[in-house]
């Protein structure tokens, strides 16, 4: 029989700068979040981390972690070959390995799965849906039009917190119309209680030096 995995196999993440810090404090306190900036600070791994945690504690009415992302078909998804099955299992990679590494298990993701313990949908089947005891994670918001996040939002039952990751900068859109639609959103719900923005820098990459020092020399070109 395999391995049901529970909060005691789930590493203890520590926040590694003040961001993260801010992450951790603002979590805590029960707010919803918005995770905003720079690639490799660790938005979706952190978000990931919270959210876990919280549905594997007995003491919190969440029991899932629902993860919600754009693979609209007229996108990038319709020149992926197979179903959309097989076209939606290409998104999931980043969720597996930050799985395995909070785990410490190669087979984390699936052992998560059959648990019910996450959920994958794209906002092609968020309609008609209502989403239960969830941390729902939005991520790559960047990448969802004004329509799939109100979509998403509004799809929210009881005992459901919100995550939303990603990096308004780095938008797949080619229209100005579809870019402004995260900005237009999040200004909305940053009007509303419960939420805090934390806005990542490249002083908060932990991905590697590499990369820190790839986007901090790009933002002192585009500021330059």
């Amino acid at each position: 029989m395999t391995k049901r995995l529970r909060l005691d196999d789930l590493r203890v993440i520590e926040p590694i700068t003040a961001s993260q810090e801010e992450v951790f404090k603002s979590w805590e306190s029960g707010n919803n979040l918005i995770l905003s900036g720079s690639a490799g600070s660790g938005k979706t791994f952190l978000a990931m981390s919270l959210a876990l945690e919280d549905a594997m504690k007995s003491d919190t009415p969440i029991e899932n972690v629902t993860i919600v992302r754009s693979a609209v078909p007229t996108r990038d998804v319709g020149f992926l070959p197979g179903t959309m099955e097989e076209k939606e299992a290409a998104y999931l990679a980043p969720y597996i390995a930050i799985t395995t590494e909070l785990f410490e298990d190669k087979e984390a993701w699936q052992k998560l799965c059959a648990q019910g313990m996450v959920d994958f949908l794209t906002t092609s089947y968020i309609r008609g849906i209502t989403i239960q005891d969830s941390v729902v994670i939005i991520d790559e918001m960047q990448n969802l039009t004004f329509h799939e996040l109100d979509s998403v939002i509004t799809r929210l039952g009881n005992n459901c917190r919100l995550i939303l990751c990603g990096d308004y900068y780095q938008s797949d859109f080619h229209k100005d119309g579809d870019k402004k639609g995260i900005l237009k959103f999040i200004n909305i719900i940053e009007s509303m209680k419960r939420f805090d923005h934390v806005e990542f820098t490249w002083e908060d990459i932990v991905r590697s030096g590499l990369v820190r020092d790839y986007i901090m020399t790009k933002e002192m070109m585009r500021n330059g």
